[in-house]
């Protein structure tokens, strides 16, 4: 048989995925397994998201949809990023994806060319680097100081670029530290960019859930950068639909155009009658969006005191996401055999740090997207666990 393909030989799986569907298969055994490791929020998707597709089904809406999304759904996201982020684009900049990785796929393929490098902050979602990999470009990660909260400085930004530096990725609120960009962070990004000319990608996925007075700031709302600012989104956390697969991108129109070839050569579309229960979420009540804020809000106070509590264990307070990415100072061992340590022992299932780059290792990743009794079980067990994760 001929070789297949050393590109996709060479790119990991998802890690979060993997310990996820371990997790699953344990529990199919009859291990009690608790599941910390992935992303998907506990809640229901709001009734009035449900109804509208299910309304949308039910009157035919089953056939092929504009492949760039119902222009209803480009204008409620236009409307959407004026009115919340101060961002002005036209709804022929935009393009509805079928998930938010998508976009950040198609955002790349369509700034990039083999020998490019794309700034990944370190540590970062698990999929950036394959992106940028599987696109031909180069991911180069910087390295966030975790004795310094991952903060992003110009300084640190200035030592990774270049002459063949075309992106830089950004996560705010971050997957997986928990971390908001302040505006000094959002400033030296944006004199970064400018300086050195570089597209941005600025992922909002999780911009609705931040705490205890941190603001969430979009990229492309700071001056000179809505012309070299791509904002993705989904809406899989803010309205629990990760089941639903539908994100979207506000892109410069040459970048627009790129990646809408993309998509029309490869997924075509997302699902016309998921698209109607987009609208419904944008244009609808943001009630529930506030409801489900409020509850990590009271399980990230829960978890963060309770971890601060158990020798062995140090866990910043995180400003936004639904993760926790405490560190295990005093074992000698690295994330990948805490995260095995967790399983065996007390049937909790978390995601290495490094999983999410070097920065990350000697972390795990807790989400607190789950109910809150099983995470004051998770609590009883890591008390008992912790003082054994030192050898």
């Amino acid at each position: 048989m001929k070789d297949l393909s050393e590109l996709l030989q060479s790119v990991p799986p998802s890690a979060t995925i993997a310990v996820s569907d371990k997790a699953r298969r344990l529990k199919a055994e009859g291990r009690d397994v608790i599941a910390l490791a992935g992303g998907d929020p506990d809640f229901a998707t709001p009734q009035h998201i449900v109804d509208a597709a299910v309304a949308a089904m039910r009157e035919g809406d089953t056939h092929y949809p504009p492949a760039k999304g119902k222009p209803a759904l480009l204008e409620a996201v236009a409307g959407k990023l004026e009115r919340e982020n101060g961002v002005q684009v036209e709804p022929s900049q935009v393009i509805v994806t079928p998930g938010g990785k998508w976009s950040l796929y198609i955002a790349i393929a369509a700034m990039v060319n083999p020998g490019d490098e794309v700034l990944i902050l370190d540590p970062s979602w698990v999929s950036y680097g394959p992106i940028v990999t599987l696109n031909g470009a180069t991911p180069v990660r910087v390295t966030l100081p975790s004795e310094d909260n991952f903060r992003v400085t110009q300084g640190l930004l200035r030592e990774h670029v270049t002459e063949h530096s075309k992106v830089l990725m950004v996560n705010s609120p971050n997957n997986p530290t928990g971390r908001v960009l302040t505006l000094e962070e959002i400033d030296a990004i944006a004199a970064v960019a400018i300086e050195h000319d570089l597209y941005v990608i600025s992922d909002e996925v999780y911009e609705h859930m931040v705490y205890d007075g941190a603001q969430h700031y979009s990229l492309a709302a700071e001056p000179g950068m809505a012309e070299r600012t791509i904002t993705a989104n989904s809406f899989s956390k803010t309205y629990a639909m990760t089941g639903w697969r539908l994100g979207w991108l506000a892109a410069p129109e040459p970048i627009a155009k790129l990646a809408m070839k993309l998509q029309t050569q490869s997924v075509t579309s997302a699902v016309s009658f998921v698209m109607a229960g987009g609208i419904a979420a944008l244009n609808g009540p943001q009630d529930c969006v506030q409801e489900m804020v409020d509850s990590y809000a009271e399980r990230r106070k829960f978890m963060v005191d309770a971890l601060e509590e158990i020798d062995g264990i140090e866990c910043a307070p995180i400003e936004g996401a639904f993760y926790l990415f405490p560190k295990f100072p005093n074992s000698d061992k690295n994330s990948l055999e805490l995260a095995g340590a967790l399983l065996d022992q007390a049937d909790i299932a978390a995601t290495p740090g490094v999983a999410f780059g070097e920065a990350g290792e000697d972390h795990l990743r807790f989400t607190i997207a789950t109910a809150m009794a099983d995470l004051e079980r998770a609590v009883e067990r890591l008390e008992k666990v912790a003082p054994r994760l030192v050898a």
